[in-house]
């Protein structure tokens, strides 16, 4: 559904983006990650067709974005991570000027349906100037909604909503990919990417660093796996035989629980479970922890521009 292919854009002497190529599924929700000045919005921007590529082409549906770019557009829906409104406008009034523009078929009919989803039905005649940021921000959500487009593409969709804004927005984006819809989201919120995204690519300096699935990517990155057994008892006999096994890294006992870690070239909860067993023991509870999110963008970023820091002083 959207693809790009050896994406590039400079500025001058700066390389904003360089040879990104990107592949997002119908039907997936991709988070695009990155920290500031990564080149997430300059890459936004050019799938958009608002700033044009130094090198390289955008595919939206199978297409050239330069082929045929006004009905590929009326497929999309864009939240940016700015809102510019008419502030003199009601709510109403806002949603019905861009639903004729789209032409939306049933207009006063979905207006009233995408307010109701975003829960502003009830403020639909207030002028926008009185309403809050976390208002305008799911006005902003509301209006890329209203045509009812196949892609969404949403910079920052969270941003300046309280907790329950924010639950909300995440309900309305599950919602509308079930219905089959494709979005793309960049946001610094990555425990909001981590609840609702299907696969996330980082980004470091122009550069795409890693995509993958969230189990895959924080599997991959993990040098060990910690694992939390809670037992009957914890003998002396149970810690000496863990702690003999050579895939673990260590164990740590705290009254009836275990910490223990391995190594994270394959899962030993069999091996470790059989060990307790085989010295007497009872496991009541086992558990593994997963690296976060955050842990492995942090990880990823921290490595890589390390390593780039390096490849800049060579050159």
């Amino acid at each position: 559904m959207i693809e790009t292919v050896d994406l590039t854009k400079k500025f001058g002497d700066l390389t904003a983006v360089s040879s990104l190529s990107l592949h997002v599924e119908k039907g997936e929700i991709y988070g695009f990650l990155g920290p500031n000045g990564a080149g997430k919005t300059t890459t936004i921007m050019m799938i958009l067709g608002l700033v044009p590529p130094t090198k390289g082409e955008v595919r939206l549906f199978g297409k050239k974005l330069s082929e045929d770019y006004f009905n590929i557009k009326r497929r999309i829906g864009v939240l940016s991570e700015v809102q510019y409104l008419y502030e003199e406008m009601t709510a109403y009034e806002y949603l019905r000027f861009f639903g004729e523009l789209y032409r939306v078929e049933r207009l006063d009919e979905r207006i009233r349906a995408v307010l109701g989803q975003v829960n502003l039905y009830e403020r639909r005649h207030q002028i926008l100037k009185g309403y809050s940021k976390g208002m305008k921000q799911k006005l902003s959500l509301a209006r890329a909604l209203l045509h009812d487009p196949e892609i969404l593409i949403l910079d920052e969709p969270v941003s300046s909503l309280d907790p329950y804004g924010i639950k909300e927005v995440r309900d309305i984006l599950l919602e509308e990919n079930q219905k089959g819809k494709t979005i793309f989201i960049s946001s610094h919120i990555l425990s909001e990417i981590e609840r609702t995204c299907h696969r996330v690519g980082i980004m470091s300096r122009g550069r795409l660093l890693a995509e993958d699935t969230m189990a895959d990517l924080k599997r991959r990155l993990a040098d060990e796996v910690e694992l939390e057994l809670e037992l009957e008892t914890v003998t002396e006999t149970i810690l000496s035989a863990l702690q003999s096994l050579p895939f673990v890294v260590a164990v740590e006992a705290h009254g009836s629980r275990l910490r223990v870690k391995t190594k994270a070239d394959q899962d030993y909860r069999g091996q470790i479970s059989s060990t307790v067993f085989n010295q007497g023991g009872v496991v009541l509870a086992f558990s593994r922890r997963e690296m976060s999110l955050e842990e492995a963008f942090v990880t990823i970023t921290e490595k890589n521009l390390s390593l780039l820091t390096k490849e800049d002083s060579a050159a």
